[in-house]
Parts: C-alpha cells; structure tokens; sequence
C-alpha cells in the first residue's frame, strides 16, 4: 500500500466537488466547514467545481476532471475532499489518466457516499490507501462525538502506525438541514450497537477477525465489483498473506433492491478470500410488502456465511461514521460486549 503523509496542522487541502456540488442556499455551511478546516491549521484551496449543482453534478466532467487532476499532480497538496458525495462520480473513472497518477505523490481522498466510488478505483488501480469518513458538510468544529471530531487526528497517524476506534453509543434519526441552520451539528439520539448476524450460540461471546479493509457505497459497488475500479483481486495480490474484510453501507435500494446487490456480490464471488463483512446502518427504511426490510435482506443474502458479518456498524449515511483506510490491515473484535476496530497502516 502507499500510504499518503500524515496530515499536520500546516498541510493544504484541496476542495473540489468530483460529484454533486453545493447550491446557493448552503454556501453559508460550507463556507462554516471552509472556515473550520483553516481553524484547523490546515491551508485550504478552493476550487472552481464547487459552488454549484446542476443534473448532480457541479460542472461538466470534462471541467471536474481536469481540477481533480491538477490538485492529484500538485505535490504541494496533501489531501482533496469533496463536500459530500452524489450520484454519478463513476464518470470520471474512464477520464483520469492514471498513467500520469502513476508518477503523484499520494494524497488523502476523503469522504464517503458517491465519494466512495473514487476512493475504490484509487486503492485498486494505484494501491493508494484512501479515507472512507464524514464528509467535509458535515465536519464543523462544533461537532462533538468522537468519531467524528477525531477524524483529522486518525488521518495524522504516520505510515507504520496504528489507531483504534469503538461504536459509537448514538446515531442520528434523520438529517440535519444546513439550509436552515448553517450551524447544526448531529443530533445523536437513537441507541446504536454492532451485532454478529450468523452468532455461533457455542462460542462465548468473543470474536477476532483481521484482513485489508475494502468498500464504500453498496449502491455503486455492486455495479463496480470486478472491473479495474473495484477489483478486490489486486489487493490479495498485493498482501498475498492477508484476506480481505469488506464493509458495506445502503444509501438508496429498496430492501428488495438490497438483497439482489448483495447477493449478486456472493454469486460472483466477492467473499471467497474473505475474513469478515461490516455492515453499516441502513439509510433505507422503508418495506417492501409487509415484512421484507433491510435486515431481512442481509440476513437472506449473508445469513448462510461461515465468516463472520457484523451489522449495525459505524459505516452509514446516517451519521456518525468511523475513519475506514481503504487497505489498511484491520483487526476487528469483540470481547463481551464491546468491540474494537484496530487499523495498521503498513
């Protein structure tokens, strides 16, 4: 893996909007979250693809892909973040030229949803490691909850290193309106917790797995799984010693819909040289007939795995989210009650 150098107080960031971009009724939060990252310490440029969004989108691809390009070819740029994701960040992929990104330093590409699309073609077309975290909207300083106002500091732990992370106690029911409250920050009320979906009754409750972490958005993932932007292939041959762990969050599908992207990922084979599956929060909650919703698809889909798959985990467009290093060696717990996520970055 290569590993991007650790963000410090005085590292610039580029922020540019690869997918959808920001409308004028929501500039005052992103100028708030703009104003945070320089609070930070952090040098900011802003781009041009940014302050605008038509047919999802922030500017024709041709114009996002030549700003992505010229931030991932600067050396004085230590990091890119979009401010949150969207829907068709896919048609970059083919635009890039990644012989050229070949020779780039590595920076730190962050963020999740339609984020998470870029950040898997990065890790298998490069092996750069990449952040799947909160996006940038959401990460004032006015929020509070460890997971997310750690996220810089995990992101300044050095090639070699390692941190840890737990459930957090509380998600969030819902999402916060920028528009009307540039201000706001989560409002964590709803109890949270990791569960073992296919729990062995014969075992004492404890439970360790490791492997490299892979995944994103289930919504673009599945249709991905197999081509030269998602290709979990490259990685065990990169660590051929190592197995995989792969983490999923639903942001759209129905629970119909759920099952079928998850089930064709096990028809194709995406969890032979698997350790482990995370499952994230399930944005969708709406039923299909009356008693078809999200945990029935996971459990139709998964249930019959004899590795283990954890549910109701950190990794969600309902908020908070855990800092997931795209190809990290990671070794997920549970001792009693309380898990852990461990990541080395090596």
């Amino acid at each position: 893996m290569y590993y991007p150098a650790p963000l410090t107080s005085d590292s610039k960031i580029a922020v540019t909007a690869f997918s959808s971009g920001v409308p004028t009724p929501l500039h005052a939060r992103l100028d708030r979250v703009l104003q945070d990252l320089v609070l930070r310490g952090f040098k900011v440029l802003e781009g041009q693809c940014l302050r605008d969004d038509q047919l999802h989108v922030s500017a024709p691809v041709a114009q996002r892909v030549e700003e992505l390009m010229r931030f991932l070819m600067d050396d004085q740029v230590d990091a890119i973040m979009a401010p949150w994701g969207g829907e068709i960040a896919m048609d970059l992929l083919p635009l890039l030229d990644w012989e050229a990104l070949q020779h780039a330093r590595p920076k730190w590409l962050m963020g999740f949803s339609d984020i998470s699309t870029v950040l898997s073609a990065f890790t298998s077309k490069l092996g750069w490691a990449t952040c799947h975290c909160t996006n940038l909207m959401q990460l004032s300083l006015a929020q509070s909850d460890p997971l997310t106002a750690n996220t810089f500091k995990h992101l300044h732990t050095a090639s070699g290193g390692s941190f840890t992370q737990y459930p957090a106690p509380f998600f969030e029911h819902g999402y916060s309106n920028y528009a009307q409250d540039s201000e706001a920050v989560f409002n964590l009320t709803e109890q949270s917790g990791w569960q073992r979906l296919n729990h062995d009754e014969q075992l004492d409750g404890s439970l360790s797995f490791s492997g490299r972490l892979l995944g994103g958005c289930l919504d673009t993932h599945m249709l991905m799984f197999g081509s030269e932007y998602f290709d979990p292939q490259k990685q065990l041959d990169r660590h051929p010693d190592d197995k995989l762990i792969f983490y999923f969050e639903n942001a759209e599908q129905s629970p119909t819909g759920y099952y079928r992207a998850l089930q064709s990922l096990k028809l194709r084979g995406a969890f032979e040289h698997a350790a482990g599956i995370l499952i994230g929060r399930n944005a969708v909650s709406g039923r299909a007939g009356k008693a078809f919703d999200g945990d029935t698809a996971v459990q139709m889909a998964l249930g019959d795995l004899t590795i283990p798959v954890v549910t109701g985990v950190d990794v969600s467009h309902i908020a908070p989210n855990l800092v997931m290093i795209n190809g990290a060696l990671a070794e997920v717990s549970c001792t009693g009650e309380q898990w852990a996520l461990v990541q080395h970055l090596r």
